[in-house]
């Protein structure tokens, strides 16, 4: 039965509330807001309450709060926006002389811990922030919301760590037009919700950390296409992002699907040097199950190593007007475990196209199927690709088109299956090359 809470002071800790039960009734909101108010640690005991409008923590306000469920706790937002919405007024950077007194005095490390928020409205956010400092989002779990983690304005130094963000009809944890610089997002699930599953889009990021996640199926089958991990410059600047050690996989059923996608704005094939955006590091993570594992557009600075790759059912690795891209040693495999022989559907190709100055050094590239080639270059400029494996891909080992001013080197390239009739390299146009396999 839900029950509604009333807030009870302890003596001895005045900066703790721990709330006792009551009957039923329509709305707790106003309590909850009641007991959120006097700031301080907020407990929430185990139980369901119903809420119809956000429960807002204004810092200034509250003074340091920090809201525990003890992962017992669960909030349905039955009505608009988010369940909680955190309210700062940090203005500065991540420099300590930019960090105004009240912040330090009133409003630093707002936490929220242990709580369930499930959506009861179809406009219901799990969780709200802008101009906060050091905001630590632990072991929250929001489901059959909107979105999940929702971050806007202006906030700084965000940690989300052992959060379980699944099933939500929007991003699951969405930078949305926000300026903020250090952003750590480690040990969470993040999966099955609709519009992407760590989508940063317009505003200013920098310094974007996902480590130790599972990030699986973040893309709606009828909804624009997005990606697991979405860093979408387009209207922003984004830039200074680590994606290490996480799994990251599914939905290949969704049109235009990823597992990563660093898109920059677009300017013309004569401007590539300027290319600001990304200075990206992927690397130690498992990929697989979309339709491109890796997509880089419009992206500059970005290195690929030590990651496995599979089941793509368009690329493993396309990379569009892009410069200085680095791609090291990456298991890009057809295993028959996983779909492989008999799925002609799962393409797996390695693609490079209308980009420059990019070095591609120890890629394995195994059984691609249904595309021009295992790897192919079309309109480069200034590539040194230097010993890499190329195994029962079909029909073309390695195909360059219109490449220019490149090395291609140290190469094994074979297709010893019965009857293959692969043709190991393929050139078309170009100049200025050095070509020894």
């Amino acid at each position: 039965m839900r029950r509604r809470l009333v807030a009870l002071a302890l003596v001895a800790v005045p900066l703790v509330a721990i709330l006792a039960y009551r009957p039923a009734v329509a709305d707790d909101a106003k309590t909850l807001q009641a007991l959120v108010d006097k700031g301080g640690h907020v407990r929430i005991p185990a139980g369901t309450y119903r809420i119809e409008t956000p429960l807002v923590i204004d810092l200034e306000k509250t003074d340091f709060t920090c809201i525990e469920g003890g992962t017992v706790a669960r909030i349905v937002m039955a009505g608009p926006g988010p369940a909680i919405r955190f309210v700062g007024h940090h203005e500065g950077t991540a420099a300590p002389k930019s960090v105004k007194p009240l912040v330090w005095d009133r409003e630093r490390m707002p936490g929220l811990d242990g709580v369930e928020i499930v959506g009861g409205h179809p406009e219901a956010d799990g969780v709200e922030a802008s101009g906060t400092m050091m905001l630590t989002i632990t072991r929250l779990h929001v489901r059959d919301c909107r979105h999940g983690i929702h971050l806007v304005k202006r906030n700084r130094n965000v940690a989300i760590a052992d959060c379980h963000i699944y099933q939500n009809r929007g991003v699951g944890v969405f930078l949305d037009g926000v300026n903020l610089h250090q952003i750590n997002v480690t040990g969470s699930h993040v999966s099955y919700n609709d519009d992407g599953g760590i989508v940063v889009r317009g505003g200013e990021v920098r310094n974007l950390h996902i480590t130790g996640c599972d990030i699986e199926s973040n893309h709606g089958k009828d909804r624009p296409p997005t990606a697991n991990v979405y860093v979408d410059s387009r209207g922003g600047s984004h830039a200074e992002v680590a994606i290490t050690g996480n799994t990251i996989q599914h939905n290949h059923e969704a049109p235009g699907s990823a597992n990563i996608r660093i898109q920059g704005p677009s300017v013309a094939r004569a401007k590539i040097d300027e290319l600001r955006d990304g200075h990206v590091t992927i690397t130690g993570n498992i990929l697989s199950d979309v339709h491109t594992n890796v997509h880089l557009d419009h992206a500059r600075g970005v290195v690929v190593t030590g990651n496995t790759f599979w089941t793509a059912y368009s690329h493993n690795l396309l990379v569009e007007h892009s410069a200085h891209v680095v791609v090291g040693p990456n298991a890009m495999d057809r295993n028959p475990r996983y779909r492989g022989e008999e799925s002609p559907t799962t393409t797996n190709c390695v693609i490079f196209r209308d980009s420059s100055d990019c070095t591609i050094t120890g890629l394995h590239v195994s059984g691609v199927k249904a595309a021009k080639a295992g790897m192919e270059f079309t309109n480069c400029d200034r590539f040194h690709v230097t010993n890499c494996t190329v195994l029962d891909c079909e029909p073309v080992g390695v195909l360059l088109k219109n490449v220019t001013r490149s090395r291609f080197s140290g190469f094994l390239i074979r297709d010893d299956r019965e009857g293959a009739k692969t043709l190991p390299t393929q050139v078309e146009g170009g100049f200025g090359n050095w070509i020894g396999w």
